[in-house]
């Protein structure tokens, strides 16, 4: 530690964000409290068990290991590996996609596999294919030492010499969209799918969305997809596991209602926070700076008072909150085999899905229209999340980010009857696509998550299942910093702020973080030996 280190701090909420950035403070000799609202960790990346339904066991949030790289140079910079944390599993096939009116396509990880898959659907398709992943290659590994392990608070990183030697085949993948890049290249319907469903996991559509992020396909396709023994479960207790060896602590049942300031100059300087414990009791913790990991809008507009907003409620009407979800967890008497760990249903023309979605209302497509869903089946890979002879399904639906579509039943009584619609409908696609007519027979429990179970939950902005979604003005510096412009020692973590979306940006976020407090301005990641660099 320096003399200009921070020696406290308060970490809002532990999600993986707030777990990430209490293990790398607490690493660097900082003394760290945990303040979480809710009875557990993990935030977003939950954990359900039914009553009464032993054996039966769902992640309630992230469900694809991505990025592997970004998980391995996390556990690195606190002095552990992946292999010890983790028991990881490489799914083959990566996922299985149920084309709307076509039979399912095993989609294999590995450039030389992926490209026999699209020569056998479109000759010629294959070599094209090496080409896009040559390029999705080079623009990914740009992205990790330039754009996304750095705080933009100095233009220099974007001067070096790699960005200079591409800055006009970067414009042209910043300013044309994803869907029209793929399109170019490949004419059938699937195979375009394929390398564009990634937005989603972006929080956005293939229309909206740069093909700079065609870099996602090198995640999938050439990195491999593999899961995690134990589900994000297993994930998020090593990222609690290393934050308490690392000195945190943590108070949960505990709600943040304010950010307490002093001013300090032409600024206020931030000086802990105010909460509420689960028996009503009021305090304040104390501490040399604060990072909250929730929700950025709700931290601007609810923990801070309007003169101290860097982004106040105007600055958030004019940004997109990315989509909503109404999430079904089933448990399913007798095997699947009809379904991989990971399945993609795609409807043939999905442009009216991500109309529904984002352009809205719901009401806009009928509930028991097809549409396109993801279903993870765990219980393919992991004998834990389900009791013999039963499989253990999570379904995804997206849906607008809309509060008033409801809540599930999955901690509370009864859903509501749009979210309950919504889930009988694609319970009901996912019989007819895969071929399981009699699985709503087989359903031996079923619970449910809606936005306004974000919304209340997790205060998620709009009931926002993901985060704000990664179009071009909403990517990289264009969406926010990671510190307030108006109190200083407050930071920002976490899906809602920079560098965006999932589990591996989560980790990035929490060590930009710790670059932001020791004035480290440099690009790409820290290094391993645990120095942090001025």
């Amino acid at each position: 530690m320096t003399k200009n280190t921070p020696r406290t701090a308060v970490v809002i909420g532990a999600g993986v964000a707030g777990l990430a950035t209490a293990a790398l403070l607490g690493k660097q000799g900082i003394q760290v409290t945990v303040v979480e609202r809710g009875d557990s960790v993990g935030g977003r990346s939950g954990n359900l068990d039914i009553d009464g339904h032993d054996g039966f066991r769902w992640d309630t949030g992230p469900s694809w290991y991505l990025m592997p790289d970004a998980f391995d140079h996390f556990y690195r910079l606190l002095g552990t590996t992946t292999a010890d944390e983790l028991d990881l599993v490489d799914l083959a096939p990566a996922y299985r996609l149920f084309p709307e009116g076509d039979e399912p396509v095993d989609v294999p990880s590995g450039v030389e596999e992926a490209a026999a898959l699209f020569e056998s659907i479109e000759p010629g398709a294959g070599q094209k294919l090496r080409e896009y992943l040559d390029s999705a290659g080079d623009t990914y590994r740009i992205a990790l030492e330039r754009f996304l392990y750095t705080t933009f608070s100095t233009p220099i990183p974007l001067l070096h010499r790699d960005v200079r030697e591409r800055l006009g085949s970067l414009a042209k993948l910043l300013t044309r969209s994803l869907e029209s890049f793929v399109n170019e290249r490949f004419t059938d319907h699937r195979l375009q799918q394929i390398l564009t469903y990634p937005a989603v996991f972006l929080s956005s559509q293939p229309k909206k969305i740069p093909s700079l992020y065609h870099l996602m396909s090198h995640t999938d396709l050439v990195q491999g997809v593999r899961y995690p023994l134990g589900g994000f479960t297993a994930v998020v207790d090593s990222f609690h596991r290393l934050a308490v060896e690392q000195g945190a602590h943590f108070q949960l049942d505990t709600e943040v209602t304010a950010i307490t300031t002093v001013a300090e100059g032409r600024k206020a300087r931030a000086t802990g926070v105010r909460v509420r414990r689960a028996d009503g009791a009021v305090e304040e913790i104390t501490a040399d700076i604060v990072v909250s990991g929730a929700d950025l809008h709700h931290t601007e507009t609810h923990l801070l008072p309007p003169a101290l907003r860097t982004y106040p409620e105007k600055w958030f009407s004019t940004r997109d909150p990315g989509l909503g979800t109404v999430l079904v967890m089933a448990g399913v008497k007798g095997k699947l085999p009809q379904l991989a760990h990971h399945n993609l249903l795609f409807s043939r023309d999905w442009s009216e899905d991500f109309a529904a979605v984002f352009d809205g209302p719901v009401d806009s497509r009928p509930l028991d229209a097809s549409q396109s869903i993801y279903v993870s089946m765990p219980s393919a890979t992991d004998p834990d999340v389900a009791p013999e002879d039963h499989e253990n399904l999570f379904i995804l639906v997206p849906v607008p980010a809309e509060e008033q579509i409801g809540h599930g039943d999955a901690y509370r009584e009864g859903a509501s009857p749009r979210v309950d619609a919504i889930a009988e409908a694609a319970i009901a696609e996912l019989a007819d696509w895969a071929g399981v007519p009699d699985l709503a027979e087989r359903i031996v429990v079923k619970k449910t998550l809606g936005p306004a179970d974000f919304a209340e939950r997790y205060h998620a902005w709009r009931g926002g299942s993901i985060g704000p979604g990664h179009e071009l003005r909403q990517s990289a510096f264009l969406r926010g910093k990671n510190v307030s412009g108006k109190v200083a020692g407050l930071y920002y973590a976490g899906a809602t702020t920079v560098p965006g979306v999932g589990v591996p940006m989560c980790l990035i976020s929490a060590e930009n973080v710790l670059k932001r407090i020791n004035g480290d301005t440099s690009p790409g990641p820290l290094p391993e030996n645990g120095v942090a660099r001025a």
